[in-house]
């Protein structure tokens, strides 16, 4: 009797709780549609994003080799014209030096003497060792006499 009851109760069929009823599959279809053309739109914006990042790194690459190229021409410049400034020194000290060793030798040439020098200067002048005897010889008959006064 078991096997007619069962026979007897009324089968649910089993297709169809399994397949989605009509009015379900618009919404999901829709959904779908929906979702992938928002995927569609995302891509299209990352590739967008994606190629002005190269655009972008590309100038900027771009700007700093340039920049690089105008800091070597710069060091370069500013190199010679160190350079440049070191050899107009030394001429202006040469010429300095030409002028002060003419000076020297006119006043020398006009009896005058030129006190300022090193003392090295004093003694290596003969006539500053001369003048220098004359005036001591000159000054010991002086100091002689102001002895030969104070006996």
């Amino acid at each position: 009797m078991a096997n007619v009851e069962s026979d007897s109760t009324p089968s649910v069929p089993v297709s169809a709780s399994l397949v989605p009823k009509k009015e379900n599959i618009t919404p999901v279809g829709s959904k779908i549609a929906e979702l992938n053309e928002s995927r569609a739109e995302l891509l299209n914006r990352i590739q967008g994003l994606k190629q002005d990042l190269q655009n972008w790194r590309s100038k900027l690459d771009t700007q700093v080799k340039i920049y690089r190229d105008e800091l070597t021409d710069m060091k370069k410049t500013l190199s010679v014209e160190v350079e440049q400034l070191r050899s107009e020194f030394q001429e202006l000290r040469n010429t300095l030096q030409q002028q002060q060793d003419d000076v020297t030798a006119s006043l020398r040439n006009l009896g005058l003497q030129d006190f300022s020098g090193d003392d090295k200067e004093r003694k290596d002048d003969p006539n500053i060792n001369g003048k220098d005897e004359e005036v001591h010889a000159i000054a010991t008959p002086v100091e002689d006499n102001a002895k030969a006064d104070d006996k």
